[in-house]
């Protein structure tokens, strides 16, 4: 296999976007050794499982955008972002298969999991493969039916950050499911933003999001207001304790999203997505650093 085709699929599954993922295991795993359960070789390995599913969400993503006539070479995402099967790269059955792989590979880290620390983690991870799958694909396609923030919501929260958590320590925590939420409400702002963008090039698809039913203004002020939500939501818990002082360091990210603020207010970008990942990359690497820093004895 050649250099080029390896950058080719290596670009095809969005490695920019596993901060997200790795993020969010990173969350849970420091709150579980906050608790006194921490193993290096389990955080790697749920690590792995949980990027390799994210991987095969976005190719399938992809594959099905394309499929449906969502994604063209005019479309906003192939406008600033490499798309394999839009720009060629990739042949779209060879991309449908690999999806099928890496949906394999975590399935199979994810019953090792499930040996060695629990049945719920079987649960959980089902659940992921689920979601992840029938964000596109027939029959759920419910990325379609304006679900898709909801989804991405619970993934990147509380199922990830719960399930790093459980892994580590055999249960659940109500802790770390509240500390789950601002940095899920994030991540499902970044596909927020994206359908905010995409507004009139869905409806033109027949294709229902929640940014359509809101409109543009009513879309922007949502986005808005869940952003300051993630912000209050992480002052509350670090007011009743759930978080130690040092969870005030996310604050560290505000300028980032004032800056996002005002230029949503005045007109959506291209990469509006993109912008909003990198704030909740700013926001989640501080809140890691919070964490680890409170169980260094900060």
């Amino acid at each position: 296999m050649s250099v080029r085709l390896l950058t080719n699929w290596f670009i095809a599954t969005r490695p920019w976007s596993f901060t997200m993922t790795l993020i969010s295991v990173s969350v849970g795993s420091a709150l579980a050794a906050l608790d006194g359960s921490f193993s290096w070789g389990l955080c790697l390995l749920a690590a792995a499982g949980a990027v390799f599913m994210h991987a095969g969400t976005n190719l399938l993503n992809d594959y099905y955008d394309v499929k449906h006539g969502l994604d063209t070479l005019f479309s906003a995402t192939a406008q600033y972002r490499p798309h394999a099967i839009v720009h060629g790269l990739l042949p779209a059955e060879q991309v449908f298969r690999a999806a099928c792989g890496l949906f394999a590979a975590a399935s199979l880290i994810g019953v090792y999991l499930a040996f060695a620390s629990g049945w719920m983690v079987l649960l959980i991870g089902l659940v992921g493969v689920l979601a992840g799958i029938g964000y596109t694909a027939p029959p759920m396609k419910y990325k379609y039916l304006a679900l898709g923030e909801v989804s991405v919501f619970l993934m990147w929260g509380p199922l990830m950050i719960e399930g790093a958590y459980y892994v580590q320590t055999h249960v659940l925590s109500f802790q770390a499911f509240l500390i789950s939420i601002p940095f899920g409400l994030l991540v499902a702002l970044t596909i927020f933003a994206n359908n905010i963008r995409d507004i009139d090039h869905d409806s033109s698809r027949n294709i229902r999001t929640l940014a359509i039913w809101l409109g543009p203004d009513r879309g922007v002020r949502a986005y808005l207001l869940l952003m300051a939500l993630a912000y209050v939501s992480t002052l509350f818990l670090t007011l009743s304790n759930m978080l130690s002082l040092w969870g005030l360091l996310v604050f560290l990210s505000l300028p980032l999203a004032v800056q996002l603020q005002r230029r949503m207010a005045r007109g959506i970008p291209q990469d509006a997505d993109a912008m909003t990942a990198k704030l909740d990359t700013a926001f989640g690497v501080l809140l890691v650093a919070a964490l680890i820093i409170q169980g260094l004895g900060g």
